[in-house]
């Protein structure tokens, strides 16, 4: 602490006033002066005027002619003593030299012993032997007189002390000690109350920085988007923020005082012991995801950060808790995943799905150029199906299935330039998807490429009409080709169009029934289908 040297003017002990002109007993003198300095030193709380004020006054009291008060710093090298205040004597007087170090003359003083008098300092056989001035040094004042007087606390620490001087030998007597002494009592006191109050105007300080700063923190957890929780270390939750309440459903007085494991499920309370397991040991709790509970039971996606409370000696007494709904982060990542397995399982079943065509190819194929042909446009209208399936750029949402009528749409699509096509919905739109799809795709593009090849679409008279209708769970498919060449009897084929469509029949679990006519064809396919509310 770095202290001001204060320069007054000295208080002479000649001005003219009012006792000068009534004469009073020096006792009288003496309880006003006491009197004026326990007023002052009962309102002064600024310590710098208070020790100036009571400097003054032992200078005056005791006769003397320099006062000063020396203010104890005692830093890692050593004892520093500190001027702190003058009377009677400018500054200009002790810019000079140093200030009074503990000697073996002062160190009484300095430490609290007892009261330094001395009638001729220069004759006193501790003084003159401490380097580096050995004596006076200087430039010092022409002190003989000396009475130096400790200024102890109420506790026992040594203030300072009070040091008045004079350029005459024995000016101080014993009656002068005791005056000192007395100032010196009450400037101790004085100096004590002010470092209270210092210390009390300090803490309020301090206090209302902290209700400042815990106003604001007030503030911005209530203002939180994230639940933000705070609970004793047996679990008691001690405060709850608004976004907790939209969180969890519970309001915060529904929940303060209660146990934290209101909101864990039960195959996950164990986790509770491990946080405060790890809490105690002051540890952070960083990201952690899990699982709590709402108040009407629904389970909730969040992730936690937990961090300790300590309070002021650094003990750890509770844990804040942050919880952020990841609950949206969950659903996506489950539905990427779904979508993965469901993308594995589609490319597994169309290459089962190849595999078996080249298979079947190759056995009624009679040239390659024929069994390239019929994998081509087989897996044609399996590329057909498959696009039907997939998302719509600007809708990634879009489900990965389609309409009947669509798919019949798409499978006839090269023919209809050239033919008379019409593919009529009668009721409500079913829907299928999956390997149901592509099944359909391939039982579709078997029926379309006889068409074109034998019946109605071989002609240019030709004629196609397909309807597809629901019946309860099935679907009914009427094929119809007329126009086309004249038929005598039915075919009897037996390559691997009809493995193709006897598998496919199988695997949809679908029946069919054909009829010739002279010039076409009639087939009623029906397919088993999921009821309208699960197949939405």
């Amino acid at each position: 602490m770095e202290k001001i040297i204060r320069q007054h003017e000295p208080m002479t002990r000649g001005s003219p006033s009012d006792d000068d002109q009534h004469p009073v007993s020096a006792e009288v003198q003496r309880l006003r002066l006491f009197s004026r300095i326990a007023q002052t030193v009962a309102g002064d709380f600024d310590l710098e005027d208070l020790v100036q004020s009571v400097t003054d006054a032992a200078t005056q009291a005791s006769g003397g002619k320099f006062g000063a008060f020396f203010y104890n710093q005692i830093d890692d090298q050593g004892e520093i003593y500190s001027l702190y205040t003058l009377s009677g004597v400018s500054r200009s007087h002790f810019a000079g030299f140093p200030m009074p170090r503990n000697t073996a003359v002062f160190a009484p003083t300095f430490g609290g012993t007892e009261v330094v008098r001395s009638e001729d300092i220069r004759a006193d056989p501790r003084f003159g032997h401490n380097s580096p001035y050995f004596g006076m040094p200087k430039g010092h004042l022409p002190v003989v007189s000396y009475l130096a007087v400790p200024v102890i606390s109420r506790k026992g620490a040594v203030h300072g002390g009070l040091f008045i001087a004079h350029d005459q030998p024995a000016v101080f007597d014993e009656e002068a000690e005791e005056v000192v002494q007395a100032i010196a009592a009450h400037a101790a006191i004085a100096i004590d109350n002010a470092a209270l109050i210092a210390d009390a105007r300090k803490e309020a300080e301090l206090r209302e920085v902290a209700q400042h700063a815990s106003a604001k923190l007030a503030a911005i957890v209530e203002s939180s988007e994230d639940a933000i929780v705070s609970k004793s270390l047996d679990g008691t939750i001690m405060s709850w923020n608004e976004s907790a309440q939209r969180l969890f459903g519970y309001t915060a007085d529904e929940v303060i005082g209660r146990p934290i494991t209101l909101l864990i499920p039960e195959d996950r309370l164990h986790e509770e012991d491990e946080i405060l397991a790890r809490i105690r040991a002051g540890e952070r709790i960083e990201h952690f995801e899990t699982v709590r509970r709402r108040k009407d039971g629904s389970p909730l996606d969040v992730s936690l950060s937990v961090s300790p409370i300590r309070d002021e000696t650094g003990n750890v007494i509770g844990a804040s808790k942050i919880a952020r709904d990841i609950g949206e982060r969950v659903e996506a990542q489950s539905r990427q995943r779904l979508l993965m397995r469901e993308m594995d399982h589609r490319i597994k079943n169309l290459f089962a799905l190849v595999g078996g065509l080249v298979a079947m190819s190759a056995r009624g194929a009679e040239s390659v150029d024929q069994l390239a042909l019929a994998l081509r446009e087989r897996l044609a209208a399996l590329a057909q199906a498959h696009s039907l399936t997939m998302p719509l750029e600007t809708d990634e949402s879009s489900p990965s299935r389609a309409s009947l009528a669509d798919l019949l749409r798409a499978i006839l699509a090269p023919y209809r330039s050239s033919q008379a096509i019409d593919v009529v919905k009668t009721g409500e739109e079913v829907m299928v998807e999956g390997q149901m799809l592509n099944s359909l795709a391939l039982l579709f593009h078997e029926y379309a490429t006889n068409a074109a090849k034998y019946g109605a679409l071989s002609t240019s008279s030709g004629m196609l009409k397909i309807d597809v209708q629901r019946y309860g769970n099935a679907v009914h498919v009427a094929w119809v080709e007329q126009g086309g060449p004249p038929i005598r009897e039915a075919p009897a084929r037996s390559g691997f169009g009809n493995k193709l469509e006897a598998a496919s029949l199988m695997s949809l679990g679908a029946t069919v029934s054909k009829s010739w006519y002279a010039d076409g064809l009639s087939l009623v396919l029906t397919i088993p289908v999921p009821p309208p509310e699960l197949s939405a």
